[in-house]
C-alpha cells in the first residue's frame, strides 16, 4: 500500500472512532507520521505503545497525588494521549499548588487536545479558575463550552455567587430557563444564595420570591437542602415571617434545617425566639444533635437575653461533646460571658484556650470595650499585636468602641490614624461611625461633624446615626436637624431616626416641632420600637414591653414601683420626665416613665431572686436617663447588685453607682 494511501487510511480509523466518541471531542491533534506508519505498517506494536501511555497517564495522576506538579507537567508534556482522569488531577493539583500560571499551561494543554469542550472538564476548570480569584476565566471557559450540562451551568452559579455577582447569577438563571434545561436541587440552592450575594437588597428578594414559585411548582419543596437555603435567604433579608413559615411546612428537617432558623431569630434580633427553638429541638428531635453552628447561635441568643443560666448549660453542653475545641464556639462562650456580666468567666475562657484566632481575640476586646473598661480593651488589643495576630477591621472596630464607651477620645484617635500607617488598612464606615460617635459622646460635635465632611467615601446611615445619636445627648438642635435629613433621605423607614430627632426637640421644649416629627411618623406609617426587657429567673426568661396604661398582668409590679419612687423622692431621687415626647403635666409624664420595660424587670426581679442574688436584665433599646437614675437608686435603696446591658453598652449598678460613670 502507498504511503499516502496508508497515512489516508489511518486517518479516517481516528475520525469514525472520534465521531462515535461519547463525549463528542474535538478532532485531536494528528499524531506525528512516522508514529502513524509504524501503527499501520507494524499492528503487533499498539499494545506496547498503549501501554506505555498508561503507564505515563498512571505516572502523571501519581505524581499529582504526591503534589509533585512540575513533574507531572514535564511528563505531560510528552504525553499525546492524556486521559479525562489525567487532566482531572492535573487541574485538582493546580488549585492545591494556588498557582494560576500552571492552570494556564493545563487547560492550554487541554484545549488543544480537544478535551475543552469535555463538560465534565468543564466544570473542573470552572471550579478551579474560581479557586484561584480569576472569575474573568470562569466566565471565558463558560462562554467556550458548546455542550453547557446542568452541572456546567451549577459550576458556574457556584463560583459566580461566592464570589458575590448575585445579580449577574440571577440573569444567567433566567437565560439557562430559557434554553429549557432543568434545575436540579443544587441549582436552587446556588441561585437562593445568589439573591443575598449584593448589597442590593429589595430587587434581589423578589427574585427570591420567584425561584420559592419556582420551587413548589417544580416539586422541590420536598428537599431538606433546597428549603433551607431558603429559609436562610429569607433570614438575611430581615423576613422572619416568610423563613418561620417555611420553617414550619418543611415534611423533613435536619439538624441544617434547625441551626438556620434558630439563626434566622438570633440575627434579626429575636433572641427569645431562638431559645425557645433550641429548647423545642432538644425535645422533639432525639436523633439530631446541635453541631457548632448551632451552639454558636443560641449562644448569641443567650448573651443578647443575658441568660447567664442558660449559657452555663449550654457550656457543660459543649464540654461533655466535645465542640469546645471549635474557635467559633469558644470565641460566643466568651462573649456570653461578657454579656451575662460575667467577665471574668469570659477572661477565664479565653485563656484556656489553646490556640487562639483574630475573632477570639476581637471577642475579648469587644467583652471588655461593652462593659466599659476602655484601657483595658487597648491592652489586651496591643497584647494582640505583640503575639503576631494581625488584626482585622472588626478589631479596630471593636477598640475603638471600647474607646467610645469609656470616653478615651484621643487613645481612639491614635488607634484611627494608626489604621492606615501601621496595619496597612483603610477605614471603612463602621469605622468612621465609631469616631463620629467616639468624638460626639465627649461633646465634640464639631469635630465629629468635621470627619463626615472629610470622608472619602460616602457616609451612610451609620454615620449620620452616630451623629443624630450624640445631638440626642448633648441637645445640639442644628446638626441633629442636619444629621436626621441624611437619614431620612437613606433610611426612610427606620422610625428610630425620627424618634431621636423628637427627643431632640422635646429636650429643647420645641414642642410644635415635636408634634412634626410625630405626623410625618404617622404619614409613613411608622411605628416607634417598643421598648422590652428580658430578665431571667430559675432558668426561665421574662419578657415585658413598655407600658403608658397601668394594665392586670403587671398591676403587682406597678404597685411595688409607685412605693419604691415614693420612697426613693424622700431619699433624693427625682424622676427625669424631658425622656416623654408628650407635652404633659409633671405627674403624667412621671407615670408614663414608670411604666418603662426595664423598670417592671427590676421590679420583677426584685420579688423573684434571693437575698445577695445578682438581677440581670438586657434591653432591645437604649437605657434612657430616667431609668439610669433610677435603678441607680434601687441597687443602694434594695442593697441590690444590678446588671442591665442595653444596645450601646453595660451597666453595672451597685450601691448607687454605675460602672458606666453616668456617660451614657
Amino acid at each position: 500500500m502507498h504511503y499516502k494511501e496508508i497515512l489516508m487510511a489511518c486517518f479516517n480509523v481516528i475520525s469514525h472512532l472520534n465521531s462515535h466518541s461519547p463525549h463528542r471531542l474535538l478532532p485531536p491533534k494528528p499524531k506525528p507520521a512516522r508514529l502513524i506508519c509504524s501503527l499501520a505498517l507494524n499492528p503487533s506494536s499498539t499494545t506496547t505503545i498503549t501501554s506505555a501511555n498508561s503507564n505515563n497517564n498512571n505516572r502523571i495522576q501519581s505524581l499529582c497525588k504526591q503534589g509533585n506538579l512540575n513533574q507531572a507537567l514535564q511528563l505531560l508534556s510528552a504525553e499525546p494521549n492524556p486521559t479525562q482522569l489525567t487532566y482531572e488531577l492535573l487541574l485538582l493539583s493546580c488549585t492545591r499548588q494556588h498557582s494560576l500560571s500552571d492552570a494556564y499551561t493545563v487547560h492550554s494543554h487541554l484545549a488543544d487536545n480537544g478535551f475543552d469542550q469535555d463538560p465534565f472538564l468543564a466544570t473542573k476548570l470552572i471550579n478551579m479558575y474560581y479557586e484561584l480569584d480569576s472569575i474573568d476565566h470562569v466566565r471565558q471557559v463558560f462562554d467556550k463550552t458548546r455542550d453547557r450540562t446542568i452541572y456546567v451551568w451549577n459550576a458556574l452559579f457556584r463560583s459566580l455567587t461566592l464570589a458575590g455577582h448575585g445579580e449577574e447569577v440571577l440573569d444567567l438563571y433566567r437565560r439557562m430557563n430559557r434554553t429549557g434545561i432543568s434545575s436540579d436541587r443544587f441549582t436552587y440552592t446556588y441561585v437562593l444564595k445568589a439573591c443575598v450575594a449584593s448589597n442590593c437588597s429589595s430587587p434581589l428578594l423578589n427574585h427570591g420570591k420567584e425561584i420559592h414559585a419556582h420551587i413548589l411548582r417544580h416539586g422541590y419543596d420536598a428537599s431538606v437542602y433546597v428549603m433551607t437555603t431558603l429559609v436562610d435567604m429569607y433570614a438575611r433579608f430581615g423576613c422572619v415571617t416568610y423563613a418561620s413559615v417555611v420553617f414550619e411546612e418543611m415534611a423533613v428537617k435536619n439538624v441544617v434545617s434547625w441551626s438556620a432558623m434558630i439563626a434566622c431569630y438570633a440575627r434579626n434580633e429575636m433572641p427569645f425566639e431562638a431559645v425557645e427553638l433550641f429548647r423545642e429541638m432538644m425535645i422533639q428531635t432525639c436523633d439530631t444533635y446541635p453541631n457548632s453552628v448551632t451552639m454558636v447561635s443560641v449562644l448569641q441568643a443567650c448573651a443578647a437575653l443575658a441568660a447567664l443560666e442558660q449559657g452555663k448549660l449550654l457550656h457543660a453542653y459543649i464540654l461533655r461533646k466535645g465542640l469546645d475545641s471549635i474557635l467559633p464556639v469558644i470565641s460566643a462562650l466568651v462573649v456570653m460571658y461578657a454579656k451575662c456580666g460575667k467577665l471574668e468567666l469570659g477572661q477565664r475562657v479565653f485563656d484556656q484556650m489553646e490556640k487562639r484566632d483574630v475573632v477570639s481575640w476581637n471577642s475579648l476586646i469587644s467583652s471588655y470595650g461593652v462593659h466599659g473598661y476602655g484601657e483595658k480593651a487597648i491592652q489586651i488589643f496591643e497584647e494582640m499585636i505583640n503575639q503576631g495576630v494581625s488584626p482585622s477591621p472588626i478589631s479596630l472596630i471593636s477598640v475603638l468602641g471600647a474607646c467610645s464607651h469609656a470616653g478615651l477620645v484621643e487613645e481612639g484617635k491614635r488607634l484611627f490614624k494608626s489604621m492606615q500607617r501601621d496595619h496597612k488598612m483603610r477605614p471603612g464606615v463602621e469605622h468612621y461611625a465609631c469616631m463620629v460617635d467616639l468624638l460626639g459622646r465627649a461633646n465634640r460635635l464639631d469635630e465629629a461633624a468635621k470627619i463626615i465632611e472629610d470622608m472619602r467615601i460616602e457616609p451612610g446611615p451609620r454615620v449620620w446615626g452616630s451623629l443624630l445619636g450624640s445631638c440626642r445627648i448633648h441637645c445640639n438642635v442644628e446638626l441633629a436637624e442636619r444629621a436626621s435629613k441624611r437619614l431620612f433621605e437613606l433610611e426612610p423607614s427606620n422610625a428610630g431616626n425620627y424618634v431621636l430627632l423628637a427627643d431632640v426637640y422635646a429636650e429643647a421644649n420645641m414642642w410644635d416641632e415635636v408634634k412634626r416629627v410625630k405626623k410625618l411618623l404617622e404619614a409613613r406609617g411608622l411605628q416607634k420600637i417598643p421598648g422590652r426587657s428580658w430578665i431571667e429567673v430559675k432558668r426561665k426568661i421574662h419578657s415585658f414591653v413598655s407600658v403608658d396604661e397601668f394594665n392586670q398582668p403587671f398591676e403587682e409590679l406597678q404597685a411595688l414601683l409607685i412605693e419604691l419612687c415614693s420612697e426613693m423622692k424622700e431619699k433624693g431621687y427625682m424622676p427625669q420626665t424631658k425622656v416623654v415626647l408628650y407635652d404633659l403635666d409633671e405627674k403624667e409624664k412621671e407615670r408614663i416613665v414608670l411604666g418603662h420595660s426595664e423598670k417592671l424587670a427590676v421590679a420583677f426581679g426584685l420579688i423573684n431572686t434571693s437575698k445577695g442574688e445578682t438581677i440581670r436584665i438586657t434591653k432591645n433599646l437604649r437605657l434612657c436617663e430616667d431609668c439610669h437614675s433610677f435603678t441607680k437608686f434601687i441597687s443602694k435603696f434594695a442593697n441590690k447588685e444590678i446588671l442591665v446591658r442595653d444596645i450601646n453598652r453595660f451597666h453595672h449598678f451597685r450601691d448607687g453607682v454605675c460602672s458606666c460613670g453616668d456617660y451614657l
